[in-house]
């Protein structure tokens, strides 16, 4: 379930962390992810867990390539991505490729994340097609970079209604503001995104792996 999902990820982190410890004192740890929030929650429950009298934390958000080369050029310890049935191959090339490893520690199915208001908020579960009149909203990603690099499943639908933007709280907005849409994990366990926005099962054979 979604609170597995995101203690798996804590203990995962803990790990990591472990083994970037410089002193007794101080603790330096570095997460680099896509914009999941349930990720900041575990990194959160890291930073909890591990204290010290001294520290030094950094979790960023950014693209795709940006998570992948924070984590090659020791910029951070760790990387969070996704990658799905679709684009499995194109994602763990290019982490191989940076001499990385992805490791996959949980799967899911994509859902709908909308508002709470939204016509089909009570929706047992829709289907892209559903969605065809409503925007969609996403992370925009580096230019040039193929649809495998993006971090929603199906980025690669046509749609007319398209808007991109680079940070979690301007896409939460931008979704409640125009009951629009965006494909995620389904995995919301934040107060901002909680608050505003709900997940809906969708209709697909794609699979994320995390």
């Amino acid at each position: 379930d979604l609170l597995t999902s995101a203690l798996l990820a804590t203990r995962w982190a803990k790990r990591q962390m472990k083994e970037s410890k410089e002193t007794i004192m101080e603790t330096k740890f570095a997460v680099s992810g896509q914009h999941y929030l349930f990720s900041v929650q575990a990194f959160a429950h890291t930073v909890l867990a591990g204290g010290g009298v001294e520290y030094s934390y950094a979790f960023r958000n950014g693209t795709t390539r940006s998570v992948i080369a924070d984590v090659q050029t020791g910029r951070s310890n760790l990387g969070v991505l996704f990658e799905t049935t679709e684009n499995a191959d194109e994602i763990e090339a290019a982490v191989l490729s940076a001499g990385l490893e992805f490791t996959p520690i949980i799967s899911s199915k994509p859902y709908i994340a909308l508002p709470k208001s939204h016509p089909l908020s009570n929706a047992r579960s829709v289907s892209i097609e559903d969605m065809t009149d409503y925007p969609y909203v996403y992370f925009e990603q580096e230019e040039g970079d193929s649809f495998a690099f993006f971090e929603e499943a199906l980025s690669s639908v046509p749609r007319e209604k398209r808007i991109a933007t680079t940070d979690r709280a301007s896409l939460t907005e931008l979704i409640a503001a125009l009951n629009g849409y965006t494909v995620t994990s389904g995995i919301l366990v934040g107060i901002t995104d909680g608050s505003l926005l709900q997940t809906i099962p969708l209709q697909t054979d794609v699979t994320l792996k995390l």
